[in-house]
């Protein structure tokens, strides 16, 4: 008599039939991957892009949001005019929207606000940028660390010369960026760098091997970009000269940060402020944005700009 072949237990039935069942469907979603366009042409789906991206800046080993939210609009006097409780609660809307890269600076209006703006927000997640101008006479060490006292931190992570317009502004400024060095030593700041509003100081900038960061003056319309007189409120008329030293601050890895992205405050046409992201955000020499705002309205739409933007591009 033939011997029966024992039962297996049901529940060991039941486990056999549901590894069988997720066996052919993984098989068949590995077969259908492989068929799948993007792997048969060896690309992956991209990741989309957003306006508040944690991004590279430069080589600098820092991130920032890709959209960061600018202080001094009119040195600081349209954000200053909201009262103090209305810009502690934008800058907490921005940062809800995912804004974390803040740009000040000693000489704007809002400079004393900051660290009210950001009390209770986690300091590691946020990018404080800040400048200062610098006087000869000027105890560096001291100013730098009032920008602490002021911030409420123990360092600011991007400290900036304010508004170079001379060529050749590296030798005047020699002890002021000495003094920036001991700072960076002594870890009150993480990256240093200079914001110019000329072309010839623009240069200087460049070929200097000192700046980790550059804040530069970008949009298509060439509103407010640097221009060849070495003075700020003279603007040049063509962005082909400052684009030639973007690309030159890439080559050397520097973070670029773009400001006047809206001519400064100028382009009350929609058309223009599209043009001006969609042309900020397909310039791969260009880590990050700041765009002074003044209401929610105006983040929202910043935001929904450049993620359209970013599409495009």
């Amino acid at each position: 008599m033939k011997a029966r072949t024992p039962q297996r237990p049901a529940a060991h039935r039941l486990t056999c039939v549901t590894t069988r069942r997720e066996f052919l469907q993984r098989t068949a979603a590995a077969g259908a991957a492989l068929l799948s366009p993007s792997f048969l042409c060896g690309a992956e789906t991209p990741p989309v892009r957003t306006a508040v991206d944690q991004v590279p800046l430069g080589k600098t080993g820092l991130k920032l949001s890709r959209l960061g939210f600018g202080t001094g609009t009119d040195s600081g006097h349209v954000q200053r005019a909201l009262g103090q409780q209305a810009f502690n609660n934008l800058v907490r809307y921005a940062y809800d929207r995912g804004i974390t890269h803040f740009d000040c600076a000693q000489s704007y209006a809002t400079f004393e606000w900051i660290a009210g703006a950001t009390k209770g927000l986690p300091r590691e997640k946020l990018f404080l940028q800040s400048k200062l101008r610098g006087r000869p006479e000027d105890d560096v060490l001291k100013t730098i660390d009032r920008h602490r006292q002021v911030f409420n931190t123990d360092y600011v992570d991007s400290l900036l010369i304010h508004c170079m317009v001379k060529d050749g502004w590296t030798d005047a400024w020699k002890r002021i960026m000495d003094g920036f060095d001991k700072a960076k030593d002594k870890k009150w700041i993480r990256v240093q760098g200079v914001s110019c509003h000329s072309l010839p100081a623009l240069r200087t900038a460049v070929a200097s091997d000192w700046p980790d960061v550059h804040l530069v003056r970008v949009n298509p319309q060439a509103n407010h970009i640097d221009g060849p007189e070495q003075q700020w409120n003279k603007p040049g008329k063509d962005i082909a000269p400052v684009l030639e030293q973007l690309r030159a601050m890439h080559a050397k890895g520097r973070g670029v940060i773009g400001m006047k992205l809206v001519g400064n405050g100028d382009f009350q046409n929609p058309a223009d402020r599209e043009k001006a992201a969609r042309f900020a955000m397909a310039r791969p020499e260009i880590s990050a944005v700041v765009i002074g705002f003044k209401s929610t309205k105006e983040i929202d739409e910043a935001i929904e700009r450049i993620n359209r933007a970013l599409a495009a591009a």
